[in-house]
Parts: C-alpha cells; structure tokens; sequence
C-alpha cells in the first residue's frame, strides 16, 4: 500500500462513520429536530461531485469516502424531511382538535 492509500484510508473511514453517527442519532430519537437538511444536502452533493471529479471510480477509499457517504447524506435529508412531515402533521392535529 502506497502512502497516499494509506493517508486515503483515513477519510474513507472517518466520513461514512461521522455520517452513520448523525444517521443513527436520528433513527433512535426519532426526530430530526436539530438536522440542518441544507447542510446534509451539501454534504451530499460535495461527496458526489468529489467522487465524480477524482475519477478514482474502482478504489475503495473513494467509494467509501465519497459515494458511499453521499448516499448516507442523502438519507440523512430525507429522513429529516419526513421526520419534519410527520411533525407538522402531528402539530396540525393537535391544533385541530
């Protein structure tokens, strides 16, 4: 493994786990209260044009760096979207009644 794998492996680590971390935090609490969607939305598209820009299609470290990540950012995005539905809906309800 090259040096430049190696310091690859980092980010490609590190990233997917930050994400999986707020992604988890949001299935357990069952809110996404404090989820900035933009921000993830970002995320997700600077992950993906990244990974499009690097052309290092076939490496893992940029699949799990980059792609993979975009794809949890976009989860991400439309969990708080839904989570934000649900709790306008609710609201709505109870001011109903």
């Amino acid at each position: 493994m090259t040096l430049s794998q190696l310091v690859g492996t980092v980010p490609a680590l590190v990233f997917p786990t930050a994400t999986l971390l707020q992604l988890i935090r949001i299935v357990r609490t069952r809110s996404a209260a404090e989820v900035s969607v933009s921000t993830w939305l970002l995320f997700g598209f600077a992950n993906l044009s990244l990974y499009l820009y690097t052309e290092r299609y076939t490496e893992w470290q940029a699949i799990s760096g980059m792609l993979l990540t975009s794809i949890l950012d976009f989860i991400i995005v439309a969990l708080a979207l839904a989570a934000f539905r649900r709790e306008r809906y609710v609201a709505a309800r109870q001011s109903a009644t």
